[in-house]
């Protein structure tokens, strides 16, 4: 692939976006497609989609430090006292909570698929993507696996140490001069991290899934395939990042926009906080998004079209 002979562009796919839109969704209007599409669209933002959560009330202010201190100092005494439950029952807690984090990694991994499986066929099918995307998913879901390992260990450590050196601080054990550098270096990380691991994930999804889909293949074969890509079109690829920020600008206020509208109308802005429904309601914003990545994607060459039937268990040169 020659990267100077391709002319891409992060505009020109907004158009056929939108009409992707109405092709699949009101063209003509079905009740049912909606539903099932919805339902694919609710599986593969699972446990990725923002939801509500109204903050606290500031409590009592003139705590000073000797006043926190001694509650540290309640907390721990409390906590030593009672170490023959709060040990298991911490235990039972973080286990259920991986066992659900990983059911909802591989049920959305499922649903990656079975919603670009609809999108790129303009189809409403359900059992049909479950099963022929059985292999692609489960590769796709330990990717993610170790890809959340990974980004635990280079994120979730320091942010432990983060804590660490606040709790330090406000004990008493530790200079302010260390505790703000240490404070600064292990924000900077964490920033790095957070945006390292966000960009692989986001290529993950918008192109390397569509590479698995197009060429029935594993996640790390996606990858290479992708990987030949990004390497000669840095470039291309920074504008569409960037361009994401603003579409993601765009849609949040259209949200917000629906959310208030809604309040309004005796509580509908209540309908759009449930999972299933509020994503079935709001379908059109998702259907755009994934057609636009799929759009933009096709724009590298045929042989990455999803809406050619031709290109599909096409293999890279």
């Amino acid at each position: 692939m020659n990267a100077h002979e391709i002319n891409v562009s992060v505009i020109d796919p907004i158009v056929p976006a939108f009409e992707k839109v109405k092709t699949i969704l009101f063209r003509p209007f079905d009740f049912g497609k909606w539903f099932i599409i919805g339902f694919c669209a609710w599986l593969a933002y699972l446990g990725s989609g923002g939801g509500g959560g109204g903050g606290g009330g500031g409590g009592r202010g003139g705590r000073g430090p000797s006043n926190i201190y001694e509650g540290f100092g309640q907390a721990k005494e409390f906590v030593l006292a009672n170490l023959h439950w709060i040990i298991p029952v911490t235990v039972v807690v973080v286990v259920i909570g991986i066992v659900i984090g990983l059911f909802l990694t591989w049920l959305s991994s499922r649903g990656r698929f079975m919603f670009l499986h609809c999108v790129a066929q303009n189809k409403a099918e359900i059992t049909i993507p479950w099963t022929k995307f059985r292999q692609h998913a489960n590769s796709l879901f330990l990717f993610r696996i170790v890809l959340g390992l990974i980004g635990f260990i280079t994120i979730g450590l320091p942010i432990l140490l983060a804590i660490g050196i606040t709790i330090m601080m406000i004990v008493g054990n530790g200079t302010i001069v260390i505790g703000v550098l240490g404070g600064v270096i292990i924000g900077l990380i964490i920033l790095v991290g957070a945006i390292i691991f966000g960009l692989i994930s986001k290529c993950t999804m918008d192109f390397v899934v569509p590479i698995m889909f197009l060429r029935t293949t594993s996640c790390t074969a996606g990858w290479r395939e992708f990987l030949t890509i990004l390497s000669v079109n840095k470039a291309r690829f920074a504008l569409y990042f960037l361009f994401q920020i603003v579409i993601g600008i765009a849609i949040g206020a259209i949200k917000t926009m629906g959310f208030c509208i809604g309040c309004c109308f005796c509580g509908i802005s209540l309908i759009l906080l449930i999972p299933y429904i509020g994503t079935v309601i709001l379908l059109p914003l998702p259907v755009f998004t994934r057609s636009y990545s799929l759009l933009y994607l096709r724009q590298y060459g045929p042989e990455f079209d999803v809406f050619s039937p031709e290109t599909v268990n096409i293999q890279p040169d």
